[in-house]
């Protein structure tokens, strides 16, 4: 990038991410150059979790600057480290039309309205098309740093870097590479990670074909990076095999079995449409896999979090529990929910054994099914069941819709003990709302005339 004049960056994201750490690292390699550089850190209220935004100017000489703020059409480059705080007013109106660079990150980070309304969700689209209609389609570069830096390093925070390196490529940066890399070897943290993540934005912004090979590579399985099934046959096998695994063979024949009926019957009325079995292959094995002690502990063994771990930490790791297991957890008498207990490294053994026993789970010597909560849940796959042969039996043409809402009302039970206890609860007076619906809907069939 040219210092004929100032040059101007705005670096956008969400506190406790390293925003601030990428104004900081282009101010050292500026330092190092022997070049001016200004920042002002624009956080507010904000700490982890919260919008934050850096202004820095770079100059030839310290003199150069006058002014660091970056005023309305005055940013020579936007890198935008969180689309909801790249899309918002202040970041947009500093564009240039036809100008500026933005470089976005994709990956929508939920904000803190998302505590207290599960069903919030992003408008990234709308977000992505304000940037680009903002700053020009050439100029707008959309990146999904988030995974790509899960893919090849397990670590989200390296992401930033990622977006760092890919915008030093494109020429927007005014100061070298090598001096970059020099500034994260004097910040001291993660050197090694940190250039490599600062190198893969360059590569991913000089040869994407070269990039693709590169991050195609890595184990997507091993890093928690997972792709959405895209048929009702992929949705099927996928939450058999884990059924399997939860309980064993004939547990997840019995999801088979409930949902190949529904399917059957849709395919009569509506050749074509899988909505109705999408639906309660969802909401049934969200119904079957509740995750109870004996699931927490197989999760905790089965190798993939050990995995998880290693790929992120290194050296020897010590790990503490914090859980509340029923008969021993204190109730906290100002919430009236069950106290948190911190158990040493050798809960990891018990786990162990613990996840060996889950064939006890809803038989006469499960201890934990003993609890209302964990009845409830049994009951809750029963109903579910027998909700869906009734949508089987009465399905037609005319009640179809109504039936994949009776089905998806289930998706709402969100959270573990007395939350989901609290969802739950609602949730079934929806839930007889929506098949009354479905009883009235047109053309509605009896079961007695089946």
């Amino acid at each position: 990038a040219s210092l004929d004049k100032p040059f101007s960056i705005i670096v956008t994201g969400v506190g406790g991410t390293g925003v601030v750490t990428i104004g900081a690292l282009i101010g050292m390699a500026a330092h190092i150059e022997g070049k001016g550089c200004g920042i002002i850190d624009m956080a507010g209220l904000a700490q982890k979790g919260g919008a934050v935004m850096s202004h820095l100017r770079v100059a030839q000489t310290p003199q150069d600057i006058a002014t660091i703020r970056v005023a309305a059409g005055g940013a020579d480059l936007v890198l935008g480290c969180d689309i909801v705080v790249a899309g918002g007013k202040k970041v947009l109106s500093a564009i240039r039309p036809g100008e500026t660079e933005v470089v976005v990150n994709t990956y929508e980070q939920l904000p803190g309205d998302f505590t207290r309304d599960a069903d919030f969700s992003l408008p990234t689209k709308r977000l992505q098309r304000a940037i680009r209609q903002r700053a020009g389609e050439k100029n707008v570069h959309m990146v999904d740093a988030r995974n790509i830096a899960l893919r090849l390093f397990a670590d989200a925070l390296l992401s930033n870097i990622f977006m760092l390196g890919f915008a030093h490529q494109l020429g927007r940066i005014p100061v070298s590479a090598r001096s970059i890399e020099e500034a994260i070897r004097l910040n001291g943290q993660m050197v090694d990670k940190n250039i490599e993540a600062f190198r893969a934005g360059r590569l991913a912004a000089h040869d994407p074909k070269a990039f693709e090979t590169l991050a195609g590579s890595a184990d997507d399985s091993a890093q928690g990076v997972r792709r959405l099934s895209e048929s009702l046959d992929e949705i099927i096998e996928r939450r058999s095999a884990f059924l399997t695994g939860y309980q064993n063979a004939a547990y997840a024949q019995r999801f088979r079995d409930a949902v190949d009926k529904v399917r059957a019957a849709e395919a009569a009325v509506t050749p074509g449409n899988t909505e109705l079995s999408e639906a309660v292959a969802r909401g049934l094995f969200k119904a079957m896999a509740y995750k109870d002690e004996y699931e927490v502990a197989r999760l905790f063994t089965d190798g993939s979090f050990a995995r998880q771990v290693a790929s992120q930490f290194d050296g020897d790791i010590t790990m503490h529990f914090h859980m509340a297991p029923p008969l021993l957890a204190r109730v906290d008498p100002n919430t009236g929910t069950p106290r948190k207990m911190e158990f040493g490294p050798w809960m990891m053994g018990a786990l162990k054994v613990l996840a060996g026993l889950r064939f006890l789970r809803g038989g006469a010597f499960d201890i934990f099914g003993r609890t209302e909560e964990r009845r409830e849940e049994r009951r809750l796959i029963e109903d579910y069941e027998a909700m869906a042969g009734e949508l089987a039996a009465r399905l037609n043409a005319g009640n179809h819709g109504a039936a994949v809402a009776a089905a998806s009302v289930i998706r709402s039970v969100r959270g573990f003990g007395h939350v989901k206890a609290r969802n739950l609860a609602k949730a079934r007076g929806d839930w007889d709302k929506a098949m009354d619906a479905f009883r009235a809907a047109p053309g509605a069939r009896s079961q007695a005339a089946e």
